[in-house]
């Protein structure tokens, strides 16, 4: 009986997850309110209540599995990785290639006006991993000193990666990315080979 009303829980508050990135893919931002989201998860204008305090509770969830979903497309593509080079590539494409398949949880996790996670220990730490496995697959050891010389480098692969996810997105370069995903994926992968590559010498 225990298991069954844990499992009904975990449903219930998945549902509410769900249709809270549904409304923000649909609407943006605006869409996303507690009554609205329980009448898109079918559960009384109450029972967001019992999971989240607040909106910006949900928000900071929706961007702390984001962090947890970029650090698993990462690990996935510097798997096949052989050399430092071709793996710093890898971070890149991998962060592409999350933010084109989920383009308003990569815009959350990003704009503090939307939540800002150092009111969300557990979202920040969660974006803090992320952020130290790329720090770790390029050599540069803890992020906890963000003036140390040796997070140039991971933060130079970090702009160029986030600049180029963002101006797709926005559709600020037109028609040169191509229509399709894949199309925009692959001018991007040229894009990142570019940049690695002058960047390396």
């Amino acid at each position: 009986m225990t298991v069954t009303k844990s499992a009904t829980r975990d449903d219930v508050r998945a549902e509410i997850l769900q249709a809270s990135i549904a409304l923000m893919n649909e609407g943006g931002l605006g869409a996303l309110s507690m009554r609205e989201v329980a009448r898109r998860a079918g559960v009384s204008h109450q029972a967001p209540y019992h999971y989240f305090a607040d909106r910006g509770a949900i928000l900071a969830e929706l961007a702390g599995e984001g962090f947890d979903k970029l650090t698993d497309y990462m690990v996935s593509a510097v798997g096949l990785a052989r050399d430092k080079a071709s793996r710093g590539r890898a971070l890149g494409e991998a962060y592409l290639r999350f933010a084109l398949n989920n383009p308003e949880v990569f815009r959350l996790m990003f704009r503090c006006e939307m939540v800002d996670l150092k009111n969300y220990p557990e979202a920040k730490e969660r974006a803090d991993r992320c952020f130290q496995y790329v720090s770790d697959v390029l050599g540069a050891g803890p992020i906890g000193d963000k003036t140390s010389a040796d997070l140039v480098p991971v933060i130079a692969a970090w702009s160029t990666a986030h600049g180029l996810a963002t101006l797709m997105l926005e559709g600020k370069l037109g028609e040169a990315f191509g229509e399709t995903l894949d199309q925009r994926e692959e001018a991007a992968r040229k894009i990142l080979a570019y940049t690695s590559e002058k960047m390396s010498k």
